[in-house]
């Protein structure tokens, strides 16, 4: 998977308009919809995987911190048989523990990132849908100061 600063290195490269060959950038316009439509399209699918993922972690967390988690499930993950270290736990203080479990957070970071990754490619394809705007009034402008 590529990362933000992958994406962004790639972006100022392609997002360059080469003034003298207006023609190529037309050209090019195509190729890089096409391609950042496609990393944005895999992007928001890893997205929602991982926040399905986390639902099904946030469901297992609450049935080990209750104490309804199979053993088996608990030696999957790795996981303390006591949750809380002997002490006693009442359930409305459970969101506590919830928001400093390293594995939430991780998760939560992981979807905060894929996040960022979706919203920074959803504004790549929509800057390059409108790319041929900025393309025309180049165009235009040469034909000016050309004389026609």
């Amino acid at each position: 998977m590529m990362n933000l600063d992958e994406i962004l290195k790639m972006w100022k490269k392609d997002s360059v308009i080469d003034t003298v060959s207006l023609d190529d950038s037309t050209k090019e316009n195509a190729k890089n919809h096409a391609k950042y439509l496609e990393l944005h399209s895999i992007i928001k699918l890893r997205l929602k995987k991982k926040e399905m993922d986390q639902k099904v972690l946030l469901r297992d967390k609450w049935l080990w911190f209750s104490g309804k988690l199979e053993k088996e499930t608990i030696d999957e993950y790795g996981w303390d048989y006591d949750p809380f270290h002997g002490k006693t736990v009442i359930k409305s203080d459970y969101h506590y523990y919830f928001e400093s479990d390293p594995d939430l957070q991780k998760s939560e970071n992981e979807i905060s990132y894929l996040k960022t990754l979706d919203e920074t490619l959803k504004e790549i394809v929509e800057n390059i849908k409108w790319k041929h705007q900025s393309l025309r009034v180049i165009m235009d402008f040469q034909k000016f100061q050309s004389g026609f």
